[in-house]
């Protein structure tokens, strides 16, 4: 393990807490429920500012147009936020990505929208952890790095998409171009743990929508002259949970369709989620997919069209991630922070960038906890840590010592 020489000490010895709380503290009182424009408007202005400190260039990207099925089986495009895009020394030789995300789970209805301090060094509140506190973590990062003497060999971009929580499918083509020729990436999603353990290898993840088209018919007087798209939709969500197995988790999760009891339902619309551990899984289910849609549409005498599909890649450890990984827990070390991985279900921009075959670790964030949740809480003193740890894995990384 190389230990902290003197140089890396005086680099980080800067970081403080207390500007990285003040900015939490004032990013999460915003409401940044993933459609929400106004109020992730108002978030990435106020980031545009923030990152700005920093020696590059500064752009607000407009979203990718994003399609949506609604209940009724009608397609149309859902509205999503800029995305904070920022470009640092771009003719460098070598590039670095960091990612995060300005969106939470919490829409601006939601009862949990304020902070509490749940104790001395515990914050509770929407987006603290996930990933608010990450974005200062980052910002906090890459100012201690600029002072670095090796900063200027190297460059980096940064983005922070709106739109992470729901896929990532309006920034999924930006985080592709800029993913594109980089020599690693960091993501500053919330530690796995709380203890500071950093997500391994990840499942992929796909969202679905079929949209089911029989005949309507009275239920009395003729229904066998109906073709009812519910029970069509009940029998393809059957066979899709029959593909449910290790290596590949398959939800259906909701139907929408009919009116009223004596009338034959003419149209359904089934969506499921599919979260595969590896490629072979997806492109089997693929297979086995167009399989079901084939024998339910012969079934039942309906028409199914399928909308979707894997918007997060599976994400294997492979040999250069392995070292990213290795580094960072040697950082980890030196600064007396212990760390290790885990492998998890869950998915994240990780994913996407590692598909491109970046090196990826994609928990650099804060520790904290119950994300998604009412209950998500920051460990404070982790702001400080955390920062610190990427400070010196980009110091390292761009061969300073």
């Amino acid at each position: 393990m190389q230990q902290l020489s003197a140089t890396e000490q005086a680099l980080l010895a800067p970081i403080n807490g207390a500007p990285l709380l003040d900015q939490v503290l004032a990013w999460s009182a915003i409401n940044t429920g993933t459609r929400h424009l106004a109020g992730l408007a108002r978030q990435a202005a106020l980031l545009a500012d923030a990152f700005a400190a920093l020696p590059g260039t500064v752009e607000l990207v407009a979203p990718a147009p994003v399609e949506n099925v609604a209940a009724d089986g009608t397609v149309g495009q859902l509205d999503h936020g800029a995305h904070l895009l920022v470009r640092v020394r771009p003719n460098a030789p070598r590039r670095y990505l960091l990612t995060g995300h300005m969106d939470t789970v919490f829409p601006p209805g939601d009862p949990f929208q304020t902070t509490t301090w749940l104790d001395d060094t515990t914050l509770g509140g929407p987006g603290v952890a996930d990933m608010k506190g990450g974005i200062a973590v980052l910002l906090a990062a890459l100012t201690a790095f600029e002072r670095s003497a090796v900063a200027n060999q190297v460059g980096y971009d940064v983005l922070i998409n709106s739109d992470e929580e729901t896929g990532s499918l309006s920034s999924a083509p930006l985080i592709a171009q800029v993913a594109a020729g980089k020599a690693a990436a960091l993501t500053y999603e919330p530690s796995a743990l709380p203890d500071g353990t950093l997500a391994g290898a990840r499942a992929g993840s796909g969202n679905y929508a079929a949209v089911i088209t029989g005949r309507s018919a009275h239920a009395g007087r003729n229904p066998d002259d109906g073709r009812n798209a519910i029970v069509a939709a009940a029998d393809l969500a059957l066979r899709l949970k029959a593909l449910h197995r290790p290596g590949l988790s398959v939800n259906p999760a909701r139907i929408d369709g009919g009116s009223a009891n004596n009338v034959v339902p003419d149209k359904a619309v089934l969506r499921w989620n599919i979260r595969p551990a590896a490629e072979a899984d997806a492109q089997g289910f693929a297979v086995a997919l167009g399989e079901a849609v084939t024998e339910v549409e012969r079934t039942h005498d309906v028409a199914i069209h399928v909308h979707g599909g894997i918007s997060r890649p599976p994400k294997p450890i492979t040999e250069p991630a392995l070292a990213l990984f290795t580094l960072v827990r040697d950082c980890g070390a030196a600064l007396g922070q212990p760390i290790a991985w885990k492998d998890t279900g869950g998915v994240c921009d990780g994913n996407n960038i590692a598909a491109l075959g970046v090196p990826v670790v994609d928990t650099m964030g804060v520790r904290g906890g119950s994300i998604h949740s009412p209950h998500e809480f920051l460990i404070v003193p982790s702001l400080a840590e955390r920062a610190a740890l990427s400070a010196l894995v980009l110091h390292r990384l761009s061969g300073g010592e």
